[in-house]
C-alpha cells in the first residue's frame, strides 16, 4: 500500500507557472519510478513526464514543465511553465517499480488528482 497526494492546482492565465507536488508515502520512495499523467475532461488519460535515474516528457510539453523528484522529502514536482489552455486537466502521480513507463497500465499507485485550470 503507496499512498500518494498531489497539491499545488489551481487556476492560472495562459503563459504563468504552476507547481504541482507529490507527496508519497512509505520507505521505499527511492526505488519507485514516478509519474504525472493527466486527464481533461471527456479524453483519455495520458502521459506527461516520468523520472527515475533520468527524466523523460511527453513531446508537446518538452521546454514548458519539468519533472524532478527529492526522495529525503518522498516527493516529486512538476514544474509547469508557460502554461496554454490546452493543459488544462486533471493532474494524477503515479508510482511504479522499476523503469518509468508512459503507459496507464504499468503504474500500480495513483493519487487523487489536482485540478489545472488554464485561461485564456
Amino acid at each position: 500500500q503507496v499512498q500518494l497526494v498531489e497539491s499545488g492546482g489551481g487556476l492560472v492565465q495562459a503563459g504563468g507557472s504552476l507547481r504541482l507536488s507529490c507527496a508519497a508515502s512509505g520507505s521505499s520512495f527511492s526505488s519507485y519510478a514516478m509519474a504525472w499523467f493527466r486527464q481533461a475532461p471527456g479524453k483519455e488519460r495520458e502521459f506527461v513526464a516520468a523520472i527515475s535515474r533520468v527524466t523523460y516528457h511527453k513531446d508537446s510539453v518538452k521546454g514548458r514543465f519539468t519533472i524532478s523528484r527529492d526522495n529525503a522529502k518522498n516527493t516529486v514536482y512538476l514544474q509547469m511553465n508557460s502554461l496554454k489552455p490546452e493543459d488544462t486537466a486533471v493532474y494524477y502521480c503515479a508510482a511504479r517499480a522499476g523503469m518509468i513507463s508512459g503507459s496507464v497500465a504499468e503504474y500500480r499507485y495513483w493519487g487523487q488528482g489536482t485540478q489545472v485550470t488554464v485561461s485564456s
